[in-house]
């Protein structure tokens, strides 16, 4: 009996640093793609994929990473989308998917689409998932099983193909949403972006103290202050570029922050213990309710399974 045929005969990957390298992972894994090739600018990053036998081909030019492929996925910084777009447009056919999975939509779309030649489809895309670790090697194909995968098609987008894309996000074991590029830059804003800049700023503000040594600082430092650390290690490059490209939303939330967080501030001055415990409480129901829901477990790494182990 023959092999089943695969949903993509070629599959690109462009960027092949953690998102990138589980992708491939994943779809080998579970045969979304016949043949699977990446393009990254780093030598180092080429030559890792191929050395572990993530991808059947690595290049420099991403027109030639894409040239005959059906099914292509931008995973590099988003500031590098719209040189990267241009780059790879000339190698594009007419029919093929391009997706992504940058965490900024209105951005994307702005950057990509003026790029893309006639009978390509964007299907922009964001599987919410990742570890602060970095590289071809980092990556793990269960990195999105569990976890949300949102699509952000725009008007007149077949159908047909948005479902081949929905299924192939959800044979990783992803749970596919679609939703407007606006509503998702809003709810990535204070979901994930403010969460990360909050973490970036506590971290850095003790390492600027001058009353506390940077030694007692990780020698003391409790549950909370690691768990804002391993935010804080996060890709620089990467999450920059969120911020200068989902500028309004993250203004608009940290905004709404400032303003809560005045409120706190207030409260413990006039030792207004009911209002704090009241704070506490509802946040600690929408702890309990992110385990139910299976977006976090107490585990180490947060349960990702296969996730590598912290470099020393």
């Amino acid at each position: 009996m023959s092999a089943a045929p695969t949903p993509f005969r070629r599959l690109a990957v462009i960027g092949i640093g953690l998102i990138g390298s589980s992708i491939a992972r994943a779809a080998r894994e579970h045969g979304q793609a016949a043949e699977i090739v990446a393009a990254d600018q780093s030598a180092a990053h080429r030559a890792e994929a191929l050395k572990l036998g993530v991808v059947d081909a690595a290049f420099a030019d991403p027109a030639e990473a894409v040239r005959g492929a059906d099914l292509v996925i931008l995973c590099v910084p988003l500031g590098a989308y719209a040189a990267v777009a241009q780059a790879m447009a000339p190698g594009l056919a007419a029919g093929a998917i391009v997706s992504d999975v940058g965490s900024s939509k209105q951005s994307v779309l702005r950057d990509v689409c003026p790029h893309l030649p006639s009978g390509v489809v964007f299907i922009p895309g964001h599987p919410v998932a990742g570890t602060e670790h970095s590289g071809p090697a980092a990556g793990f194909a269960a990195l999105f099983k569990g976890r949300w995968c949102i699509l952000t098609p725009t008007e007149g987008t077949d159908p047909a193909l948005l479902d081949k894309l929905s299924g192939f996000w959800a044979a990783f074991g992803s749970k596919v949403e679609i939703m407007d590029a606006k509503h998702h830059d809003l709810v990535l804003a204070i979901t994930s972006h403010v969460p990360h800049l909050i973490a970036y700023n506590i971290v850095g503000t003790a390492d600027d103290l001058q009353a506390v040594t940077q030694s007692e600082v990780i020698k003391y430092s409790a549950g909370g202050f690691r768990d804002f650390t391993r935010i804080a290690a996060s890709d620089p490059t990467m999450w920059r570029d969120v911020f200068l490209n989902n500028k309004e939303a993250v203004l608009e939330m940290l905004q709404r922050f400032t303003e809560d967080l005045t409120a706190l501030q207030r409260a413990i001055r006039w030792d207004d213990g009911e209002a704090l415990f009241k704070l506490f409480s509802r946040t600690r129901a929408i702890r309990r309710a992110i385990i139910d829901a299976g977006q976090e477990v107490n585990a180490p790494d947060f349960g990702r399974v296969g996730a590598p182990p912290e470099k020393k």
